[in-house]
């Protein structure tokens, strides 16, 4: 299979698999959305969700969040590691939402990365899933399934996204990178597939260990 072979049969068997993939953080609008991406850095989603509710039980707005210390708010928020630095991200960024923006989360990719402790990950998911405008949203996990799958050659997760955006619709982009993110999870994880047992591997790649170079 040529790149845009792989890349065709991979969206269309994800669409069989997740036709409407649901987004894995829970919330109820664009700010608890937000907050829920930030602490989901180098933690579970699982973890995530119990953590949250505590968390919006005391504040799920910026005008309740800055009542808030950042002691109270790296208590509740421990579990999910990175408390420092995560809660003086979410007292911070609650503060500029009310100073610079109303209280509102801007629908805006440049005005979510000025804020404090959002990358362009964060600000990627909270456009694609908050706002529906298209985005492409890669972490580490989909990062390697991209490299594993032959979409990309890149060494980082910039260039990942570069290549994905090329190859894949933009119509695609939101509903995709769930699908992937699902995929990765159930059924092509690090350890158990390595990139030679799962469906998709199997397909693209019919023996892997011949699979040394891939067609552009």
């Amino acid at each position: 299979m040529t790149r845009k072979e792989r890349a065709a049969y991979i969206l269309n068997r994800l669409q069989e698999l997740y036709p409407k993939p649901p987004v894995p953080l829970d919330h109820k609008d664009p700010y608890t959305l937000l907050i829920a991406v930030l602490l989901s850095a180098q933690c579970t989603d699982v973890r995530v969700n119990q953590v949250t509710p505590l968390l919006f039980a005391k504040a799920d707005t910026p005008q309740a969040m800055v009542k808030l210390s950042e002691e109270t708010i790296r208590a509740i928020i421990r579990p999910c590691g990175l408390a420092p630095m995560k809660a003086k991200g979410i007292a911070g960024l609650s503060r500029i939402l009310l100073e610079k923006h109303d209280g509102e989360v801007p629908a805006d990719m440049a005005a979510l990365e000025a804020l404090p402790a959002v990358g362009h990950k964060t600000a990627s998911v909270v456009m694609a899933q908050a706002f529906g405008v298209p985005a492409f949203p890669v972490d580490t996990h989909i990062h390697r399934l991209a490299q594993r799958w032959g979409l990309t050659s890149g060494k980082n997760v910039v260039q990942t996204e570069r290549d994905l955006k090329r190859l894949f619709p933009e119509e695609t982009w939101n509903t995709l990178h769930l699908q992937i993110i699902f995929y990765g999870r159930e059924h092509c994880t690090a350890r158990v597939c390595q990139g030679m047992d799962c469906e998709i591997c199997r397909a693209v790649y019919p023996d892997r260990k011949r699979a040394k170079k891939t067609k552009k």
